[in-house]
């Protein structure tokens, strides 16, 4: 056989086998924008953990040419003719189950839903884009948002599938922070329970957060927590208030967006607003929220670890934390101070994260008293509210 044929050959497997020899992640862009199409690719193409293998202009021209160009990722906009994002995303799944589908839409108040409701519907994650072609072109956090999800959400499928995950590559733009974990974390690196009863529930996610906030939730009752519990779920300012009318409207409890100098109350549920951190505070003899929009930690507003710290100083051990899927490591530090207070955290297991970032840190910190699928979290956050005990 002809030695250059034979090359040829072996240059098609190595691509046809990318996924299982450790290549760049695949991603497919789709956008009715040729502008936004041209600069997503552009972006997500100089990264080197990443390759473009496709692009469309609409969910019709995506899903013909699915099976050709096998992504990982598909970056999937909202709004566009023929067939629009909401009505593609279902399709997609179809054809292929392990794809990662990340929506792009802007922010607006429509969109928001939509992509609540995209998430609902199978979608991964979401990434909020800037309302003019001119805020997508200089929009450097729009940029870095965009490739850190895309790094993330094939990372972890990669693992989920038994396929090798990218270590952090020089040249990219995303911080090794907020790469997913590469480590296992062994059940024995379990810290023991502590047996005091808890006075709050202080819950973080990002990432897939959610759909496994509505999972967790759901299996929780308003009559067994009595106890107030506040959320930091990283989104942008359109989209918390949005989230809490869907938990109050999916489970049995009332979930409200954050206010400063809310009281809060048992058996209620507070979400911190997009772009403020959260904290709560003893005032006049109640705890009461109060936001605040200093400076960004873990490059997030809300800040888990924000969070953490205020119900830490308020409640001491008597704080249970639970971290959920999300991207980097927001969550850390306040949770290993609120562990070596005596207070208890539980984490969202690998196989069930959309991102193991978060709670992966945890896991590896060795701060968890337990590590769980999401359908199990509500039943030991019962078990140690309602008996002191897990």
């Amino acid at each position: 056989m002809n030695n250059n044929f034979q090359k040829r050959i072996n240059t098609m497997d190595s691509c046809d086998n990318n996924k299982e020899t450790g290549g760049p992640y695949r991603v497919m862009v789709v956008d009715d924008s040729a502008v936004i199409r041209g600069l997503i690719t552009r972006w997500l193409d100089q990264d080197p953990s990443i390759k473009v293998v496709g692009s469309a202009s609409n969910g019709a021209m995506a899903l013909q040419s699915l099976e050709r160009y096998d992504p990982e990722i598909v970056v999937l906009d909202i709004e566009m003719p023929i067939m629009n994002g909401l009505e593609a995303l279902p399709k997609i799944l179809a054809l292929k189950p392990d794809v990662q589908v990340l929506m792009a839409s802007t922010l607006t108040t429509r969109n928001a839903k939509i992509s609540l409701e995209a998430l609902g519907l199978g979608a991964a994650d979401y990434v909020p884009k800037p309302e003019t072609n001119r805020g997508v072109t200089t929009s450097e956090a729009f940029q870095k948002d965009l490739i850190s999800k895309v790094i993330n959400l094939a990372a972890t499928k990669r693992r989920q599938l038994g396929r090798a995950a990218l270590a952090p590559m020089v040249g990219s733009l995303v911080s090794k922070d907020l790469h997913p974990s590469t480590k296992k974390t062994s059940l024995n690196a379990l810290r023991k329970a502590s047996m005091v009863k808890p006075k709050i529930l202080a819950v973080g996610s990002s990432t897939g957060g959610p759909q496994a906030l509505l999972k967790f939730l759901s299996g929780l009752k308003p009559s067994d927590m009595q106890i107030p519990i506040i959320i930091t779920q990283h989104m942008p300012a359109s989209f918390t208030g949005i989230l809490a009318t869907h938990l109050t409207n999916s489970t049995s409890f009332e979930v409200k967006e954050g206010q400063d100098g809310m009281v809060i109350e048992k058996g209620k549920i507070y979400i911190a607003p997009g772009d403020y951190h959260m904290t709560v505070h003893k005032k006049s003899g109640n705890f009461q929220l109060a936001l605040n929009q200093d400076e960004k930690e873990n490059f997030c507003r809300p800040s888990v670890d924000v969070m953490f710290r205020s119900a830490l100083k308020e409640f001491g051990s008597a704080c249970l934390a639970v971290i959920l899927t999300g991207m980097g490591r927001d969550g850390l530090k306040g949770s290993t101070q609120l562990v070596e207070a005596g207070g208890n955290l539980i984490a969202q297991d690998e196989n069930s994260s959309i991102v193991w970032g978060m709670p992966g840190a945890v896991s590896e910190a060795g701060l968890c008293c337990s590590i769980l699928p999401i359908e199990q979290i509500a039943q030991k956050v019962t078990r140690l509210t309602v008996g002191g005990r897990i």
